[in-house]
C-alpha cells in the first residue's frame, strides 16, 4: 500500500512488476470470463440471466422473501438503475412484486412471488453445478480462504468504505426505488 501512496504523491504511475502483472491478468480473466460463462449457462439452462438469478436468489434467502431495493442493490453489487430495470422485467414475468414502503420518502420493497421462488429453486442446482465446475472445484481449501480474503479486500477498496446499503431512515438519501429522485448531498 505504501508504494501506491508514494507514487500518487509524485504524480507518476507505479507500474506493475512481473508478479503483479501476472496476478492482475489472471484476475482480469476471471472478472471477464466467469460472469460471461455463468450468464451463458444460466440463460441456456434456466432462461434467465445470471444477474436475474442473483436477484431472485438473494430474495429467496430472506425470511419473508422481501427486501428494500437499495439493500437488494447492495447485496447484488448493482446500481439502483440497473436493478430497477431488471426488477421491472421480473415483475412482468410474475416472479417478483414491488410495493411502496409507507412513510416519508419513496422507498420500495421487492418481494419474491411463489412463482419466482419456484423458478429460483429449479435453477439453483444448475447454478451451483456451474459455480463448482468453473471455480470451487478447481481450488484447494487454502485457495478458497485466500479468495474470500481477496474478494473482501477488493470489495472494500471498490466501495471506498461506504456502507453496504443507504440509510433506511425516512427522507435520508435515495429512496431505494431505482429512480434516483432524491439528490445526494
Amino acid at each position: 500500500m505504501a508504494k501506491t501512496v508514494d507514487a500518487r504523491r509524485q504524480d507518476r504511475p507505479l507500474w506493475l512488476n512481473e508478479d503483479e502483472m501476472a496476478a492482475w491478468l489472471a484476475n482480469s480473466a476471471i472478472m471477464i470470463s466467469l460472469p460471461a460463462a455463468l450468464d451463458a449457462r444460466m440463460q441456456r439452462e434456466s432462461q434467465m440471466t445470471f444477474f436475474e438469478y442473483m436477484v431472485l436468489s438473494v430474495l429467496s434467502e430472506e425470511p419473508d422473501r422481501t427486501m428494500q431495493m437499495s439493500r437488494l442493490a447492495a447485496r447484488t453489487a448493482a446500481s439502483l438503475s440497473r436493478l430497477s430495470h431488471v426488477v421491472a422485467r421480473l415483475e412482468k414475468r410474475g416472479l417478483v412484486t414491488r410495493s411502496r414502503i409507507p412513510g416519508a420518502g419513496r422507498r420500495t420493497n421487492t418481494t419474491l412471488t411463489d412463482a419466482g421462488n419456484d423458478v429460483v429453486v429449479a435453477a439453483a442446482p444448475g447454478h451451483v453445478a456451474a459455480v463448482r465446475e468453473y471455480l470451487i472445484d478447481n481450488l484447494e481449501p487454502a485457495d478458497l480462504k485466500a479468495l474470500q480474503r481477496i474478494g473482501t479486500a477488493v470489495a472494500d477498496a471498490v466501495d471506498g468504505g461506504r456502507p453496504a446499503a443507504p440509510s433506511a431512515q425516512a427522507g435520508a438519501g435515495d429512496d431505494g426505488d431505482g429512480e434516483g429522485d432524491v439528490p445526494e448531498g
